[in-house]
């Protein structure tokens, strides 16, 4: 049965820019109240899309109230997140003569929010911006910590800027409308926060994930809570990821190749992923002796209990070689002087940035994997 929970706030301390990230049921139907402090003038500009708009603006634009409200609604998918749309976005803020004071309300995914956010960050050099995220990954990811951007053929998010928002609203019940894929693919942000850099919290997910993911709000509430608090942890440290905020990236080197192999398509969530690139991140660091094997077992025991993709072999389609992979990687945005930088662990819970890792190592974890399929 699930438990009626207040509100929680975290904040995020970065001083001029701080911002609260309010979490619970129930905030959308009275998003007037809550960005009430924050305007200017009672109005703002809406960007979602073709999926979450007939789900969500109309109670959005209720519960704005007498705020009065525009909105522009653009295509789903990964493809959006481009110069096309976002340009489209950009010249429809200035026609709608959105000014540096007023504020643009992302509703939707992470790639609503990284591009409102940079379309924000950009629109008469900042304008400020609200994350409505309405996805598990978005609430615990991406709409937290400033991160905006949009994706070049040459790879993902390699194109943004960090520009904070003024205010993140993650409505619980907000979940409830998603698929159980989608679900689980943000489920596999949350389990990154557990395998970065708390043991206890991953000990948590094992025991409560399953009721988690059936729809307990009470324990999705506070999983988004947890991830949120550690994420903001982070950013307040190291806000433009200088060093410890690329401890974020946990599975994301892998990740973000294998998006770019399956062109950012239905074949692969980000999620999924992630989820398989924290157990080939962990794999790897059981390999250069940091872990023992024990540990990225549990980790695929852990994802495979919840129902998701854990290796290779779970995603259709074919792949590129292990040289292949590797090339993708090399175009990753976290490359420093043509050295790839992996996030690998000496245990659950205890993450860390390895500068120098041999490629030839990871040509043969790569090559391993795909025997699988």
């Amino acid at each position: 049965m699930d438990r009626v929970q207040a509100t929680d706030i975290v904040g995020v301390e970065l001083g001029s820019r701080s911002y609260e990230v309010r979490i619970g049921a129930g905030l959308l139907a009275r998003a007037g109240a809550e960005i009430a402090g924050l305007l200017h003038r009672p109005r703002v500009a809406i960007v979602t899309d073709a999926a979450v708009a007939p789900l969500h603006l109309a109670a959005l634009k209720e519960g704005l109230g007498d705020i009065a409200s525009t909105e522009i609604v653009l295509p789903v998918g990964e493809g959006t997140k481009g110069w096309e749309q976002l340009s489209t976005t950009v010249e429809w803020l200035i026609e709608q003569k959105i000014e540096r004071r007023d504020l643009i309300v992302a509703l939707g995914g992470g790639v609503i929010g990284d591009l409102a956010g940079f379309a924000a960050a950009i629109l008469r050099r900042g304008t400020r911006f609200v994350q409505i995220p309405t996805t598990l990954l978005a609430q615990v990811d991406s709409s937290v910590g400033g991160k905006t951007g949009i994706n070049s053929a040459h790879g993902k998010n390699l194109i943004g800027a960090f520009h904070q928002p003024s205010l993140v609203l993650a409505d619980i019940g907000l979940l409830d409308s998603l698929p159980e894929r989608h679900f689980l693919s943000g489920y596999g942000e949350v389990v990154k926060y557990g395998l970065l850099g708390d043991p206890a919290f991953f000990d948590w997910l094992e025991a409560n994930g399953p009721a988690l993911a059936a729809g307990d709000r009470g324990l999705r509430q506070r999983a988004v809570r947890r991830s949120v608090e550690m994420k903001a942890g982070i950013v307040e440290r190291d806000e433009t990821e200088a060093g410890e905020r690329a401890l974020l990236n946990l599975g994301h080197t892998f990740c973000h190749a294998l998006e770019k192999a399956t062109s950012y398509g239905d074949r692969l969530l980000h999620g999924e992923g992630v989820a398989i690139g924290c157990a080939l991140a962990f794999e790897l660091s059981s390999r250069l002796g940091y872990c023992s094997q024990e540990e990225p077992s549990r980790v695929r025991a852990h994802l495979k209990a919840m129902g998701m993709k854990t290796d290779l072999a779970d995603i259709p389609g074919d792949l590129p070689d292990a040289d292949g992979l590797l090339a993708l990687m090399a175009q990753d945005k976290k490359v420093i002087d043509g050295r790839l930088r992996f996030v690998l662990a000496q245990g659950i819970g205890d993450a860390f940035v390895a500068e120098k890792v041999d490629p030839a190592k990871v040509r043969a974890l790569l090559a391993d994997a795909l025997k699988g399929r």
